[in-house]
Formats: structure tokens, C-alpha cells, sequence
């Protein structure tokens, strides 16, 4: 072995060290809001374009089953994952599933300002998952259950808010239905999206990126 590997494999081991042992700091930085405020807008431009994107698969599933349409809620929930899986902070995922909400509505969509109720609820139901796990956990199973948590509170909420008079049935196929596309969508596509964004060096900054550089 080379003086050269033996150097860089003695640093990545000790990074490797450096980021599993170095105390967890909570408080926010400018970066981590400049970071996850980013995000929101990214996720806000997924939004809109799923506001128009989702009408016709809706229309599919409605026709198979009512209430199965809400597997197609994933792309509303992915913000509150990903700013979470990025940034590692209390109030990460509601920040950022908020802000794209309100962009959202800013901008204009068929629901109006409830969309930012539906932002606030959803970030909660992502943000008590890793609550749950003392924002210390960050691994997949953890992602797909805070999709799932925001799932879970998307589907209960657009009940109360757009379907009041539905049955049971439906109800219980929609709720379902939005639990398992937050899981999916959200919770593992956020968790892959911050892998991909990790690998590139773009969260250099971040645990999530250092992780990343460890492991290699």
C-alpha cells in the first residue's frame, strides 16, 4: 500500500470516528435555514407541478376504488422528510413541508389557503416521527416512518377538511392509502434523494454529507 492510500484511508477512518462520536448539535445554523428553505422551494415547484400532474391518475384510481387515489399523495409529502434527512434539526420537517405549502397557496392552487393547514399538519406527522427517535436516528426505516407519519396526518386531515360525509370504507382506504405513498414516496424517496445529493458532495456541510464521505 502506498503512502498515499495509507494517508487518505487513515483520514476517512477518522472521520468515519470524528462523526460518530462528536456530540449532536440541535441549534441551527444560517446554513441549515438557507438549506432547508431551499428545499422547500424545490419541493414547492413538485407541488405545483403535481397539483395539475395528479388529476388523471386520481381519476384512474377513483374509478378502481374510492379513496385508493390517495397513494398519489407522496409528492406532497416529501419536503418535510427530506429537509429533515438533510438538516437533522427540531422543526426541520415542519419547517420545510410549511414553506412549500405556503408557496403553494401563494402561488395558487385549487385549494387555497387550507393548503397550509395541510402543510402544518403534514410536517407535524413527519416531525413527531423523528421526535419519536430523539432526532438521533436517521436511517431508513426511520425516513419511511416519518413519510408514513405524515401520510397517516395527511389522510386524517384531507377527511376532515374534503370528504366529511365519507364511510367508513372509504375512509379507511384513503387513510390507508396516504400512509403507504408517504412511506414510499416521501419516506424513501427523500432517504434516496439525500444519498444521491450525499454522494455529490452538495451536503459536504451537513452530517448527512460527511456520513456519506465516511463511508467510502
Amino acid at each position: 500500500m502506498s503512502a498515499s492510500t495509507s494517508a487518505k484511508a487513515a483520514q476517512t477512518a477518522a472521520s468515519a470516528q470524528t462523526t460518530s462520536t462528536s456530540p449532536r448539535v440541535l441549534r441551527w445554523r444560517v446554513v441549515d435555514i438557507v438549506v432547508a428553505s431551499v428545499v422547500a422551494v424545490a419541493c414547492a415547484v413538485i407541488f405545483l407541478l403535481w397539483n395539475v400532474g395528479y388529476e388523471v391518475p386520481s381519476g384512474a384510481l377513483k374509478a378502481l376504488l374510492p379513496g385508493v387515489q390517495g397513494l398519489l399523495a407522496g409528492p406532497w409529502l416529501i419536503a418535510g422528510v427530506l429537509g429533515a434527512l438533510i438538516v437533522r434539526k427540531p422543526g426541520a420537517a415542519l419547517y420545510t413541508e410549511l414553506v412549500a405549502a405556503i408557496i403553494s397557496a401563494l402561488i395558487g392552487n385549487a385549494w387555497g389557503p387550507l393548503t397550509i393547514v395541510s402543510g402544518l399538519v403534514q410536517g407535524l406527522g413527519a416531525e413527531l416521527i423523528f421526535l419519536a427517535f430523539l432526532y438521533g436516528v436517521w436511517r431508513l426505516p426511520v425516513a419511511m416512518l416519518a413519510g408514513a407519519g405524515a401520510g397517516l396526518a395527511c389522510g386524517i386531515n384531507d377527511r376532515i377538511l374534503w370528504y366529511p360525509g365519507a364511510d367508513t370504507l372509504f375512509t379507511s382506504v384513503y387513510i390507508a392509502s396516504t400512509t403507504i405513498s408517504g412511506a414510499i414516496i416521501a419516506g424513501l424517496g427523500a432517504w434516496l434523494i439525500t444519498r444521491g445529493l450525499a454522494a455529490t458532495g452538495a451536503l459536504s456541510r451537513f452530517t448527512a454529507g460527511r456520513e456519506a464521505t465516511a463511508r467510502v
